[in-house]
């Protein structure tokens, strides 16, 4: 089913606490699918992001945080950030609230993103090596590709370590998609 109606909002001061809230709820949805609580991956207080996490993207220099709208009601949100300079654009967090899932919300943000930043010429973003929900999402719908798996065996080479540092973020694929 076609999502209608989707649009990307600047995300409000006073909407911070639930922005954190609702995109903890998201990530730990895919964890608690896929081990249930017996998971492991778990950053901090049984949750799979941490709000120290979080709060370091909104607040890092240079990040945009929009709202995942449809139809007047928040279903998700983002956070962006784009290098004038390189024409790279991160996808740092991006998250649909569960009950909104396989209904073509995500599908019809990650087209506003794109609508929103046509000067970006490669996006990158990781998920996590279970998340296959998310894998047909970044593979299937959105036209990503993965280039790097980051584990114990091989951490991020470019020494950022967005990708893995060792533990807590073990297991995750890097995707790029160049725009054409």
């Amino acid at each position: 089913m076609k999502s209608a109606d989707v649009t990307l909002v600047p995300m409000k001061k006073d909407d911070r606490e639930q922005f954190i809230l609702d995109n903890q709820r998201a990530f730990k949805f895919g964890a608690v699918e896929e081990f249930g609580m017996r998971d492991n991956h778990f950053e901090e207080d049984g949750e799979i992001i941490s709000r120290k996490t979080i709060e370091a993207s909104i607040d890092d220099e240079g990040a945009e945080t929009y709202r995942i709208v449809e139809s007047g009601k928040n279903v998700g949100g983002v956070i962006l950030k784009i290098d004038a300079d390189t024409r790279r654009g991160e996808l740092v967090l991006f998250f649909v609230a569960p009950q909104e899932h396989s209904r073509g919300v995500g599908f019809a943000a990650w087209q506003e993103i794109e609508k929103l930043h046509p000067e970006t010429k490669v996006w990158e973003t990781c998920t996590p090596y279970f998340d296959k929900r998310n894998l047909h999402f970044y593979i299937n719908k959105c036209g990503f590709h993965a280039v790097e798996f980051c584990c114990a065996f091989h951490h991020d080479p470019r020494g950022t370590d967005e990708c893995s540092d060792g533990e807590e973020n073990d297991g995750m694929f890097r995707f790029e998609k160049v725009m054409m």
